[in-house]
């Protein structure tokens, strides 16, 4: 085993295995943190005794809540912008998609952000009982990314969408049905599913198995599934302001989905307006664009992200002051300029991802 204190590697019988070993900070992943597994896919995809990756998280509440957002807030408020933390990120995010070799996630607690980033875009992407996906960044002036844009506009419907505009977490059962997931697992299972995955020639019927048994004891739809209808009607609009005129509209009756519709506009009204637009187009774009295109366009986001000022105000109002309070600005989507928003996905000349 070979190992920095944060992230764990071992060779075991076939397999690589990766384990995220922060539980202090959620196994929010850091810029050594990637680094470390980068070098180390280097190594396992040129060693023919390697013949897949796995990766998990030492047990606790969460896989991966995301990444060191305290650190990008101390940058951005020096005007000393990482960018090169996030190119080497979606370099990394890009790479794990286009693995030759099976990249297996086993997947159980929170993943978010970075942790979405280095898992999801895994061939395998086994859910345990107590996963908790979402991508919450608009709510603090961000943007979905680490391949966001190719992940939720792949779901089914406009399921994506809602959950890029949300933040919406999905449980075990959602994730399956919408396919975030590949397969599910009982959480008690899985560090027996880890070993066998390491042992074994075909890791597709034993993950089979396993899954086959969750499937036997699945206790139905979960509220994503559910809900699915009202979803796909009201965010297929062609703009997020006609979305939320949909959702108020559907509010005002009495019915479950009136009830759904005034708790999902409250949501959407609370988030960045800048950040909501942002990442309407850039879901709406992705269906479009293959994994590294996908990652170029949110290079492009992220670069005009972090000189702006939405962001920090919302890391400030989230963790830094923690008042719940931000101060948007523009403080509505009416006083969104379109080309301001258009502004985010140009191109950044010399400057733009490299992915050769």
């Amino acid at each position: 085993m070979t190992s920095r204190e944060d992230i764990l590697f071992e060779a075991r019988g076939r397999a690589g295995v990766v384990t995220l070993n922060k539980p202090e900070t959620l196994n929010a992943v850091t810029d050594a943190m990637l680094s470390a597994l980068n070098q180390q896919l280097d190594l396992w995809e040129a060693d023919e005794s390697i013949e897949r990756v796995l990766i998990t998280a030492v047990p606790g509440r969460a896989f991966s809540a995301g990444g060191d957002i305290r650190h990008l807030y101390d940058c951005g408020i020096a005007k000393n912008y990482d960018f090169d933390f996030f190119a080497r990120e979606y370099v990394l995010n890009a790479r794990i998609s286009n693995f030759p070799k099976p990249y297996i996630a086993l997947i159980d607690g929170i993943a978010m952000g970075g942790g979405v980033g280095v898992s999801f875009h895994g061939s395998h992407r086994i859910a345990g009982d107590n996963i908790a996906f979402a991508m919450p960044e608009v709510g603090i002036g961000f943007f979905p990314d680490v391949g966001a844009s190719y992940l939720l506009s792949r779901l089914p419907g406009r399921i994506g969408l809602f959950l890029g505009l949300t933040g919406e977490r999905v449980k075990q059962n959602d994730a399956l049905w919408s396919g975030l997931a590949s397969h599910g697992c009982a959480s008690a299972g899985l560090p027996a599913l880890e070993q066998i995955l390491c042992e074994t020639e075909d890791i597709e019927t034993a993950i089979d198995a396993y899954h086959q048994q969750f499937v036997g004891s699945h206790t139905g739809p979960g509220p994503l599934e559910r809900c699915e209808k009202w979803i796909n009607h009201h965010f297929d609009m062609p703009s997020v302001a006609e979305i939320q005129n949909s959702l108020e509209l559907a509010s005002e009756s009495n019915c479950d989905e009136a009830i759904w519709a005034g708790k999902t506009l409250n949501t959407l009204r609370q988030k960045s307006p800048t950040s909501l637009e942002v990442a309407f187009r850039q879901i709406n774009r992705g269906c479009d664009l293959d994994i590294n295109q996908c990652m170029k366009m949110e290079y492009r986001i992220l670069r005009r992200i972090l000189t702006g000022s939405e962001f920090y105000e919302g890391i400030r109002a989230a963790i830094i002051d923690k008042d719940r309070a931000p101060n948007w600005q523009p403080v509505s989507l009416q006083q969104v300029d379109p080309e301001d928003v258009e502004a985010h996905f140009h191109g950044l000349g010399p400057e733009e991802l490299s992915l050769s």
